[in-house]
């Protein structure tokens, strides 16, 4: 094995193929080997490394020196002083803005346990970091009901949103004799603000896959589609890499390991709807239907793909599976609380001095993902609120910042965790403008199928038109809570459902915003 001194973890995102990277690694290499470091400094190419839109991004390793927005220019200057001087480059350095180094824990993740760690495009780092193991525990040492079981006892909630335990939507499909059975994955994320699902994907889509199969393993299911949004390019790239490399192992295919058990998984594009990230509106795309959302029951775990037992899990979901069958439902169990067991990673974006990607134990508290994972304020701004949950989700004030961030807390304030987006507001921002945006979306997400969505969008972004244009009366603020309410009771699916939350939010903790603007 060879040994380095220094390590230089490139990310490779959409963010940094925009500013250029391919170039700059070629560039960096060659600046090396000017010097004759090649032999000493190893470049590696990775996925996201945890803080974003900052262009061309490195961590350093072991010197635990993060830079940020490196040119090309930037170069000479780098090696020469880091890597033959030995001095980090100051002005290049993450925490030079405030002092403040994200934290990279990387020995308390699951999820993300190896992104910006491993190159995302080799299956060989994946298994050298014990990946698949646990899908050869599973067809080699486990019967499929032991595998339900296991992701019961763990007590693993959907990450999509809803929050239902994923060994219980598995215990529905399992035991059904049928020829054939499928597994969905649900990489649609179409919500505002959250790309957790995609950093995952570009990250670590081998892991992505393992939780699949494991999946497919435990219910029967011999066929996975992946329904990926169609402007996640490089994650399309990455997960069709990952099945190529997969099918060329023996990974998947016709009677892997010897076991006896067949097992296929394909990519499907899709094209954009908000509403087929709802599970039965996301199957009828997948049939090559419009994206309308189905009468439940039959519930998917029983009826779904083509008539089908299906099971559908967001891509955050499946991804702590493989850790849960090779470390135990128990060892899962440590994390988090008792009612939310497991971590969950959060897209911190907004007015934070470092917007980013983090995992935390289900629990932690607000106050403490904005400030010690995305460096609290901005300099010169103050905290206003949080739109936890994505657009449709609930804003938080700042007398809620020390709420804890799991399914039962967020109860007791109407919240949910919702896609993982967390937007940080400041104080000069207008919260009936940001509501106009929201409601502004979900007017033109409405697939049109019911009355009650269709025409409730349409008429709450009439009346928070009105509103934001000072034309309003507080008489509109309390009808627009009646329309949503009303939508919340009729409508068919979770989009009409949704406007009720940010709505109420907005009125019961920023009120005197909206008195302020219809008295003008």
């Amino acid at each position: 094995m060879k040994f380095y001194r220094s390590h230089i973890l490139v990310g490779i995102n959409e963010t940094s193929l925009q500013a250029g990277v391919e170039e700059f690694l070629r560039s960096l290499r060659a600046e090396l080997s000017k010097h004759n470091l090649q032999e000493e400094v190893n470049v590696l190419e990775t996925g996201p490394l945890g803080f974003f839109g900052r262009g061309i991004c490195l961590s350093v390793y072991p010197d635990n020196v993060n830079y940020q927005d490196v040119k090309l220019d930037d170069i000479p200057e780098l090696v020469e002083e880091h890597f033959l001087k030995g001095r980090p480059v100051g002005r290049l350095m993450l925490d030079t803005l405030g002092k403040f180094t994200p934290k990279f824990d990387y020995q308390n993740r699951i999820v993300l346990r190896n992104s910006g760690l491993i190159d995302p495009e080799s299956i060989d780092e994946y298994i050298g970091t014990g990946g698949y193991e646990a899908w050869e525990k599973v067809l080699t040492q486990m019967q499929p009901i032991e595998i339900v079981n296991e992701v019961k006892k763990s007590g693993l909630q959907g990450r999509g949103g809803a929050g239902f335990p994923a060994g219980v939507k598995w215990s529905f499909t399992a035991p059904i004799d049928a020829p054939q059975k499928y597994v969905v994955v649900n990489a649609d994320e179409g919500e505002p603000g959250t790309f957790k699902d995609r950093l995952i994907m570009e990250g670590d889509p081998h892991q992505l896959l393992e939780g699949t199969m494991i999946c497919a393993r435990a219910v029967g299911a011999t066929k996975a589609w992946i329904y990926i949004r169609g402007e996640y390019k490089l994650c399309i790239e990455r997960l069709q890499n990952a099945i190529n490399q997969c099918r060329e192992y023996g990974i998947i295919g016709e009677n892997i390991f010897d076991s006896g058990f067949d097992l296929d998984i394909e990519i499907k594009i899709g094209a954009g709807a908000y509403v087929c990230g709802e599970e039965t509106a996301l199957i009828e795309s997948l049939e090559g239907n419009r994206g309308h959302p189905r009468w439940k029951p039959p519930f998917p775990g029983v009826e779904g793909l083509w008539k089908a037992p299906t099971v559908v899990n967001n891509v955050e979901t499946l991804a702590n599976v493989p850790y849960i069958i090779k470390e135990g439902a128990d060892a899962y169990r440590k994390r988090g609380t008792p009612d939310s067991p497991g971590t969950k990673v959060y897209t911190i974006l907004g007015d934070v001095a470092h917007p980013g990607l983090c995992e935390v134990d289900m629990g932690t508290t607000l106050r403490t993902i904005i400030n010690e994972h995305g460096g609290g304020m901005k300099k010169g701004f103050r905290f206003k609120a949080a739109l936890v949950g994505g657009a449709a989700g609930v804003f938080l004030p700042e007398a809620r910042l020390d709420v804890s961030m799991d399914h039962s807390s967020l109860k007791e304030y109407a919240a949910v965790l919702g896609s993982g987006a967390i937007l940080v507001i400041n104080e000069h921002q207008s919260i009936v403008d940001i509501l106009w945006s929201i409601l502004k979306f979900f007017r033109h997400e409405s697939c049109g199928k019911c009355a009650p969505c269709r025409n409730g969008c349409q008429q709450l972004y009439k009346l928070i038109t009105k509103i934001k244009k000072g034309n309003g009366s507080m008489d509109d603020v309390e009808l627009m809570l009646t329309i949503a309410e009303t939508m919340f009771a009729t409508s068919f699916c979770a989009l009409g459902q949704s406007p009720v939350m940010v709505i109420r939010s907005a009125v019961e903790y920023f009120r005197d915003e909206f008195i302020a603007i219809t008295n003008k």
